[in-house]
């Protein structure tokens, strides 16, 4: 480095001397400040406090994870300690239907196999055509439909999600369904109106009373099972559609759902899904009961409520209609004023305008407001 001095000023005023004889030692002494113990103290007691709040959250955080886990198990276990619902494995499923052999029903939503569980249950098991939903979303709508209870609807014990298999289990029906007893002559006016009460009380239910509401979406006399009593418990609702609580329409369906004859004209005018649709559906099976011919087929080239509506028309009298409607297999041998209740409700079920339809609970009110008023009379 180079410094520029005028050249008038003498070097020993500069204080500098550039000649080689002279040398000049440079002072470089620092003040050494004297370090902050106080700081340094703090310093390191924010380290270890921060340290140790760490761990601690770490400790939490753990135990947190545990808990909820242990919560989650403990639910799950006392859901089926309580009800009996569980997940089988393919292979359990196997050897109770010993290799699905035992074939007892057969529809467009599957298979159904009757079979014996290691605890010497009788099982009804139904293997699903259909394998489209993931394992997560087919697990949480069967667990929905498992936590269902009412006398009135099918108990459901478990199911099976193993890679493209879904199979739903259920209590064996003694009787089977109401299909098969309609077909036979068996199922005397009394059985029926029973029949037709309990069926109305498991939709209300499903509808209207349990936590999640769920629309079945097929009801027909097949999906109506009776037991050892001749009650009804309308079943394959495992196929149905969960409803938000409050909700009024169901989104989301991808295709038409129900049975040729059974189904609510929404599906086909492809208007928007809701419990009116399965209002429908039973006002159709009471109709079948009542007469005793299938909505599915035509009478007279004419549809089921088509021909009840013109013989309604030739009469002016309700109980000449009547006779001429009423299932030939009862023999005359039904209660005058139960039935006309019963066609009165279903005359309103299947009613075209969807909002013209009662709910099914307006349905159970009518039925038994209505015999109570015929026996005081």
């Amino acid at each position: 480095m180079y410094l520029k001095v005028p050249k008038t000023l003498p070097i020993q005023e500069t204080g500098l001397d550039c000649s080689s004889t002279v040398v000049k030692q440079l002072n470089r002494t620092y003040t050494k400040h004297q370090e902050n113990a106080s700081l340094k103290f703090v310093v390191r007691f924010a380290m270890v406090v921060g340290s140790v709040e760490l761990g601690v959250i770490f400790i939490v955080w753990c135990f947190l994870i545990r808990t909820h886990r242990n919560s989650s198990e403990g639910t799950q276990n006392y859901h089926r300690i309580t009800t009996g619902f569980r997940k089988f494995t393919l292979s359990e499923l196997k050897k109770a239907t010993q290799g699905f052999s035992k074939e007892i029903g057969r529809g467009s939503g599957g298979v159904v196999y009757k079979g014996m569980l290691s605890d010497h249950r009788i099982a009804a098991v139904k293997r699903l055509n259909d394998a489209y939903q993931g394992e997560a979303e087919f697990q949480a709508e069967v667990s929905t439909i498992g936590k269902l209870n009412h006398m009135n609807l099918t108990e459901m014990w478990g199911y099976c999600a193993e890679g493209k298999h879904r199979l739903l289990v259920y209590k064996y029906m003694e009787h089977g369904s109401l299909a098969e007893q309609l077909s036979s002559n068996s199922l005397g006016w009394e059985k029926r109106f029973d029949i037709a009460v309990g069926t109305a009380k498991g939709l209300a239910y499903l509808h209207e009373e349990c936590l999640e509401w769920v629309l079945h979406c097929d009801v027909k006399p097949q999906n109506i099972l009776l037991d050892s009593n001749y009650q009804p418990k309308v079943s394959d609702f495992g196929l149905s559609r969960p409803l938000k609580r409050g909700s009024q329409v169901i989104e989301g369906f991808s295709k038409i759902r129900g049975t040729r004859g059974y189904m609510a004209p929404e599906w086909v005018f492809n208007l928007p899904i809701t419990s009116k649709v399965d209002v429908y559906s039973y006002g159709m099976v009471l109709l079948e009961m009542i007469s005793g011919k299938c909505p599915a087929e035509e009478i007279e080239n004419r549809r089921l409520v088509t021909w009840v509506r013109e013989k309604m028309k030739q009469a002016p009298e309700m109980s000449s209609w009547i006779e001429m409607i009423i299932d030939p297999k009862l023999e005359g041998k039904y209660d005058k004023g139960r039935m006309e209740i019963l066609f009165e409700v279903a005359l309103k079920c299947v009613a075209e305008d969807r909002d013209a339809r009662p709910t099914m609970s307006q349905v159970v009110e009518m039925i038994l407001h209505q015999e109570n008023d015929s026996e005081l009379v």
